[in-house]
């Protein structure tokens, strides 16, 4: 796919451009690794296309996309909350064009708005400067963490 302003191939190596791997854990294992990088902006992230993301028709499946927006819309609710655990309460993605292996896809998350327990955002992929996803979503943060111990799964 080629970057609408340049008419290139946007293939980058994220770490020679100044991204870090976000430390991976649970589900998003599997679909990693994120790239990570700070600046005056805020926390970006970004994921590499690889092969193991890939529909039938040999570009990223709208699953790992969709997984990505989560993440990246997430990651903008925490902070937004301080760090504060949540979960995603709605996610809705618009597909507008398709990635292919190697293409590197980065998130421009925005919050909307933060209520007493709920996080409003939206968001843009891109590949280069090129659209390939819009979406939008609502996180519910908790104020404080669950004690752990007093959860009982005795039989």
């Amino acid at each position: 796919m080629a970057d609408t302003e340049t008419g290139k191939r946007s293939f980058i190596n994220p770490e020679q451009e100044g991204w870090s791997v976000q430390q991976p854990y649970g589900f998003v294992e599997t679909v990693g690794p994120l790239w990570e990088r700070r600046d005056e902006r805020g926390l970006h992230l970004g994921i590499v296309s690889e092969s193991k993301h890939l529909n039938r028709s040999g570009v990223m499946h709208g699953g790992a996309i969709l997984t990505f927006a989560d993440q990246a819309l997430g990651t903008a609710a925490w902070e937004a909350t301080g760090y504060k655990p949540q979960v995603t309460i709605q996610l809705d993605v618009q597909f507008v064009s398709a990635v292919e292996v190697g293409e590197f896809v980065t998130a421009q998350c925005q919050v909307v708005r933060v209520t007493g327990s709920l996080v409003f955002l939206r968001g843009v992929l891109l590949v280069g400067s090129r659209t390939i996803a819009t979406a939008s979503g609502v996180w519910k943060y908790f104020r404080r963490v669950r004690d752990a111990a007093s959860q009982s799964t005795s039989a």
